[in-house]
């Protein structure tokens, strides 16, 4: 599959036939191939070719995806930046990646004014320049994405990924999820992120289908924007999905059009999944991955036997094993390392040698996720190896907490972080906040974990906040709950 020629591929199968939108923008395949060709043109009068890397600081919007596939056809990468990222921060990813282009809006452009790097106005990608469109110059072996991880561990490192990597991939999420030229997609995840790339818009185009682009999500308009643009499917994360299922129910949306709802980023809780999907009646399919195998290496069938509280199956041609601290591979129901081999396994992270050794050692990613496999194959995700709570030495597991805690009517969110103690190494901390009209104070939560939870595993304390923190893609964001638990612990004594 080549994945750079789809613009091209779409056009001459049927140029009238729907592509891509936005709230700005409705491109049919043709006009969609027309923009790749002419910003193609543009960048190579740049200087801008195979080897190259353009970035792109954008909010969800059609231009970023032109820019992408013509960085594409011209053997370019492109590495997508978060429009939400400071100067500073921004400035590192452009200098990292020796980006020679930012595709900006007005927004990005006054931040990154402040950096030197040159700039393309978004309002530019679309407008018609009279360049002649380059001839493709792209092989498998080519870069396609430079994705940068969240930085959650320390500072943020650019993922490659080839376009080997991106059409395994996309076969394999076109096959497994059964798109067709029927599919229609609805995007809300940020496109900074591969799993927006490759579900929402790579795969569903390959397909032959359609993608909607949204800006950004929002609760209370979003099943309007379901009913209005009639999608067979969406991705989101868990945050999302509990926000939707939190809503009020004076009115319920109309989601005949959605064949089913994907979910990744973060394990689902299995209750949740019941209850979003006993209140709109449409499946949830989750899967797992993470940038480094290209977003995806198992995944619950969409016609199968779906387990809640699994992330499902490894995918046709992707192997996926859970091994111990010595790296052996280790029997259906025991807990260990998750690691993935592959052709969607990353090619290494940028200029970072040591890195890329340590995490594909052996021929395996090493994912830094605990998991074991269930009886009947299903990957089941216990926590981050980083994550686990030793209290006077039993490990604990915080996703365990989690899951207690989300059985409670009032929880909207949970995330259990350790904290030092001097009597028990750690001590397991959660974090709260509540559904709309919902009421709960620590002490009845506290009293909520002992009805299902060994007496160690209880959290010490529950902070109920107005509302968690979140990474760039929508997790919730631990690190940023210890640095808020440590500044709590400094306050105390002081």
């Amino acid at each position: 599959m080549l994945i750079f020629a789809i613009p091209d591929e779409r056009a001459a199968r049927d140029p009238d036939g729907p592509c891509i939108a936005d709230a700005r923008h409705v491109l049919n395949n043709a006009a969609f191939a027309a923009a790749v060709r002419a910003m193609a043109g543009r960048l190579a009068a740049r200087g801008i070719g195979r080897g190259s890397i353009v970035a792109a600081m954008l909010p969800n919007r059609v231009e970023l995806i032109v820019s992408m596939f013509a960085a594409w056809r011209i053997g370019a990468a492109l590495t997508p930046v978060n429009p939400a990222l400071t100067a500073a921060e921004a400035g590192l990813q452009i200098v990292d990646s020796r980006a020679r282009l930012v595709v900006a809006d007005a927004e990005s452009a006054r931040k990154l004014s402040e950096t030197g790097a040159a700039v393309l106005a978004v309002d530019e990608v679309l407008r018609d320049n009279g360049a002649a469109a380059p001839p493709y110059a792209t092989e498998p072996e080519d870069i396609a994405l430079v994705i940068y991880t969240s930085g959650s561990t320390g500072r943020p490192k650019g993922v490659i990924l080839d376009h080997a990597n991106l059409a395994a991939t996309t076969e394999l999420i076109v096959s497994w999820f059964g798109f067709t030229a029927d599919t229609r997609c609805l995007l809300v995840l940020p496109l900074f992120h591969v799993n927006g790339i490759m579900v929402s818009v790579v795969s569903a185009l390959a397909a032959g289908g359609t993608s909607v682009v949204a800006e950004r999500f929002d609760a209370a308009t979003f099943w309007e924007q379901v009913e209005r643009v009639r999608p067979t499917f969406f991705s989101a994360v868990p945050t999302m999905y509990a926000l939707l299922a939190a809503q009020p129910r004076e009115a319920e949306p109309d989601t005949s059009s959605l064949r089913f709802v994907i979910c990744g980023a973060a394990p689902m809780p299995a209750e949740l999944i019941g209850r979003f999907e006993k209140r709109f009646g449409v499946p949830v399919v989750e899967g797992y991955g993470l940038s480094e195998c290209t977003v995806v290496c198992t995944a619950n069938p969409p016609l199968g036997l779906r387990k809640p509280g699994t992330v499902g199956l490894p995918l046709p041609g992707v192997e996926v094993a859970v091994v111990d601290d010595r790296d052996r591979a280790l029997p259906r129901g025991e807990s260990g390392e998750v690691v993935v081999r592959g052709p969607n396994v990353m090619r290494g992270y940028l200029r970072l040698e040591e890195e890329t050794a340590r995490t594909l050692r052996g021929g395996w990613l090493h994912t830094g996720d605990v998991g074991f496999f269930d009886a009947d194959g299903y990957l089941v995700l216990v926590d981050r190896l980083k994550d686990l709570i030793i209290r006077g030495g039993e490990n604990i597991s915080p996703s365990e907490i989690e899951h207690a805690l989300h059985l409670h009517p009032a929880v909207l969110e949970v995330a259990v972080v350790g904290r030092p103690s001097d009597v028990y190494g750690e001590e397991p901390v959660a974090f709260v906040s509540l559904a709309p009209a919902r009421s709960a104070d620590p002490g009845e939560l506290i009293a909520h974990c002992r009805e299902t939870l060994a007496r160690f595993k209880v959290p010490r304390d529950v902070f109920i906040e107005q509302a968690l923190p979140k990474t760039p893609v929508g997790k919730i964001d631990k690190p940023a709950l210890r640095t808020l638990l440590r500044g709590r612990a400094i306050n105390a004594v002081r």
